[in-house]
């Protein structure tokens, strides 16, 4: 190869190196932007309001009082009954999302107080394994439901699933009945349960609990639902409706109670809670 055949191909390499992690490009209004300005945005673009995702404990840090934070069942680890491979062991996996998240599954649960109401307060890590329910997921879930009825505390949940874990088989999907039995037991005892849906909450996860909130609150265009549009088209052989399974086209069909922008999520639950229980 040529000196100057070397030459160019270098200086791509070099520019996007100095300018990698500097600046996002939004993909919905193509704004580009310093990447500092969405992390100190809570991850919504300044341009149009295009909201991404934000970690599980950044939410834990925007909706509870400083400091306030305990987490419960830390420790619990999925195992492997089924001995699960498909192009690698499930125990792989497993591993590898530890690894990445520096936690044991896809839910972070716990108690913290939000303007200094005491809750129970649960969120998904869709980094791990996309938030898929299994059998610790579905335990950790069934837990804080029964923390909330043990402490006469609301619990709010913040959901976000691809939805079951086919890893597990059968023993993911009995976790729809479990959570929503034990959400059934919190309910019977008169306290709330705030639902919040983020992008993406789907399958099994939506076709259980996370649609059973007293109140409803979703995120903005997040996609809400069983099966997937692509999948339902070719089911029913049709077109689906414009937006279908955005959390606007299902506010307007009466599945979803309230949109709340993130920046006013913290506020929109206190709201709902001080209405409830005082």
């Amino acid at each position: 190869m040529a000196w100057f055949t070397k030459t160019k191909v270098s200086e791509p390499s070099q520019k996007k190196t100095l300018g990698e992690g500097v600046f996002r490009r939004c993909d919905t209004c193509g704004a580009t932007l310093k990447a500092e300005e969405f992390e100190a945005n809570l991850e919504v673009c300044p341009g149009c309001g295009h909201h991404y995702r934000l970690s599980a404990e950044a939410w834990i840090e925007l909706l509870l009082d400083p400091g306030s934070w305990v987490e419960h069942d830390a420790g619990l680890q999925a195992t492997d009954p089924l001995g699960f491979v498909d192009s690698k062991p499930y125990r792989q996996r497993l591993e590898a999302s530890r690894k990445k998240t520096g936690h044991q599954d896809a839910l972070l649960a716990g108690d913290g107080t939000l303007n200094g109401r005491p809750i129970q307060l649960g969120v998904f890590l869709f980094r791990f394994m996309g938030g898929s329910m299994g059998s610790v997921v579905g335990e950790k879930i069934t837990r804080l439901f029964e923390r909330g009825l043990e402490k006469n505390q609301p619990v709010v949940l913040l959901s976000a699933s691809g939805g079951a874990r086919m890893q597990e088989g059968a023993l993911s999907l009995m976790q729809m009945a479990k959570t929503v039995a034990a959400l059934g037991r919190l309910r019977d005892a008169g306290l709330p349960f705030i639902s919040v849906l983020l992008h993406p909450t789907t399958g099994g996860v939506a076709a259980s609990y996370a649609l059973l909130g007293d109140v409803n609150i979703a995120e903005p265009r997040a996609l809400i639902g069983f099966a997937g549009p692509r999948v339902i088209e070719q089911t029913i052989r049709q077109k689906l409706p414009e937006g279908f399974q955005r959390a606007e086209f299902l506010l307007e069909h009466g599945m979803v109670d309230r949109i709340a922008h993130r920046h006013e999520m913290r506020a929109t639950i206190a709201r709902l809670l001080s209405h409830f229980l005082d």
